[in-house]
């Protein structure tokens, strides 16, 4: 997990203040590369230990990818799709309708009152 979870840390903008341009690309390609390839239940576990040391450090486009990359993996996880959604709902309005559907699928597997 220590490689994912360093790739990862690498797309928040301040962890990478000591790189140059190419550097800084080099480190996007890993990001997506790692996101891509990795192990779902990683995955969601290296999110989730990311967002919660910095909130907002993520970019939406790091946090939007990795999210779409999990899901189609635990297509009936009523958790993991709401909290798809309310991060999607965090960035928006332009992923608005996506959380949703999102939100509407969750809401199938697991009704809430």
């Amino acid at each position: 997990m220590s490689d994912l979870l360093a790739r990862v840390r690498l797309a928040v903008p301040e962890n990478r203040t000591h790189l140059g341009v190419q550097e800084n690309m080099a480190a996007d390609h890993h990001f997506v590369e790692a996101v891509t390839f990795a192990d779902p239940d990683e995955l969601i576990t290296v999110l989730r230990q990311v967002i919660a040391e910095n909130g907002i450090g993520l970019p939406p486009w790091a946090r939007n990818l990795a999210y779409r990359m999990a899901c189609p993996h635990r297509p009936d996880d009523a958790e993991l799709l709401r909290e798809a959604a309310h991060d999607l709902l965090g960035f928006g309005p332009d992923w608005d309708e996506d959380a949703e559907e999102l939100l509407g699928r969750a809401d199938l597997l697991d009704p809430r009152p």
